[in-house]
């Protein structure tokens, strides 16, 4: 359909997903989509994983730690995305002040780069959500059986075998689950591009759901918006099912 919400319903068959394949801004959201999903999910796995290993063991103060790399994912966004902002501030943020001290020259315009904004974005969401996912691994971790690494204990195994063999399999079920979620987080993030960037400099930022609501609620072209949106669910379910098929494959390898 083609519809403006103010004239009636007009049917069009095809035209919206046609037109996909010309519309260039299209493209340039799909693959910034794609670099946030492939630098998002990585990265917040392996964070919170390590967060995890690291505050389940006894260090000094390690409950004061775990709330406060929990506490950006309870924040208000709005909050922490001007915090961030002003940290990250190009003149007079106090990490460019610091990289600056220690000798750097051609200091990062961050968010306020075409070719750093999306970097810049990719570590806020990273510092935002590992937390979340840190206490999910520190809650599989804790349900990990003690009697595994006596045996391996026994049997001379070194920290890193440990991991390896016990810690890193057991895991599975948990690492599995992360990975869905965080995929689908990725593909649908919105609001932070909209508090940080709103899709800019320029459209280094514009990913597939911020095109969506503009086409749809700033330019009012809802049957285009909903081909885009038909396609973004499309993504998500190959690439869901393909996670679901690999997971026994995983497993097994683990």
């Amino acid at each position: 359909m083609e519809w403006d919400s103010a004239n009636p319903m007009t049917f069009v068959g095809i035209d919206n997903f046609l037109r996909l394949f010309k519309d260039k801004t299209f493209q340039i959201a799909f693959m910034n989509t794609i670099y946030y999903v492939i630098g998002t999910v990585p990265i917040t796995l392996m964070a919170s994983l390590g967060l995890a290993m690291v505050l389940n063991s006894k260090i000094k103060g390690r409950n004061i730690f775990r709330t406060v790399f929990f506490f950006p994912y309870v924040a208000s966004l709005i909050a922490v995305v001007v915090v961030w902002n002003m940290l990250f501030h190009p003149d007079m943020g106090p990490i460019n002040s610091m990289l600056s001290f220690l000798g750097v020259k051609n200091l990062p315009k961050w968010a306020a780069s075409v070719k750093w904004a999306m970097p810049t974005v990719i570590l806020f969401s990273v510092w935002k959500y590992m937390g979340y996912y840190m206490v999910m691994y520190l809650a599989a971790l804790q349900g990990v059986p003690k009697e595994l690494y006596e045996a391996g204990d026994i049997d001379g195994t070194t920290k890193w075998q440990r991991f390896r063999y016990i810690t890193l399999p057991t895991l599975t079920p948990t690492t599995f689950f992360v990975v869905i979620m965080l995929t689908i987080q990725a593909f649908k993030v919105f609001d932070i591009i909209y508090a940080m960037t709103d899709g800019g400099p320029g459209r280094s930022t514009t990913v597939l759901v911020s095109y969506i609501y503009a086409k749809a609620f700033t330019e009012f072209e809802f049957g285009y918006a909903s081909a885009m949106s038909i396609i973004l669910f499309a993504i998500v379910l190959v690439i869901t099912i393909i996670q679901f098929r690999t997971e026994k494959k995983w497993v097994s390898y683990m």
